[in-house]
């Protein structure tokens, strides 16, 4: 009788631990508000009396969103996770931006990633959006089981 209920005890237990496992964390993608300027540079010359001539100076900016290109970098990058539309429902909050107005080598992506309580779990700047996806994808999930793990040891106290 020992043996069998030790036996429904551990089917339980393994139910629970494998239930768990298919819940993927819920991350919101913050709306981006990234700018980004573009110009074409000035050029002056001057000429044998001493004259300037200025010519070019284009220039043309404004807001870029990123917002959706984020997320579906996210849903392609992370499949471990779900984007959500809901930030009440989002176990994390991503903020991903786009620093633009420089020249192909120095631009820089900014990510910040939060959890449900508000509190910073990863920061860092990024030359490539992939890899702001990576980072922010492993901190989502170390955090997210490490909750897992706390929640399940707290309740079997």
């Amino acid at each position: 009788m020992r043996g069998i209920l030790i036996g429904i005890m551990l089917f339980l237990s393994a139910v629970a631990v494998f239930g768990q496992s298919d819940i993927r964390p819920r991350i919101y993608i913050e709306e981006s508000n990234s700018w980004e300027v573009k110009g074409d540079p000035i050029f002056s010359s001057t000429d044998k009396k001493g004259r300037v001539s200025i010519s070019g100076g284009e220039s043309s900016g404004g807001a870029v969103p990123r917002t959706a290109e984020v997320m579906k970098r996210f849903s392609e990058q992370c499949k471990t996770c779900v984007v959500t539309r809901f930030k009440d429902k989002a176990d994390f909050i991503v903020l991903l931006e786009h620093e633009g107005g420089k020249d192909l080598f120095n631009k820089d992506n900014k990510l910040a990633v939060f959890n449900k309580d508000g509190d910073l779990i990863e920061s860092g700047s990024f030359s490539r959006p992939r890899k702001a996806v990576d980072v922010a994808c492993k901190a989502i999930l170390a955090a997210y089981q490490n909750r897992t793990t706390q929640t399940e040891g707290s309740s079997l106290n």
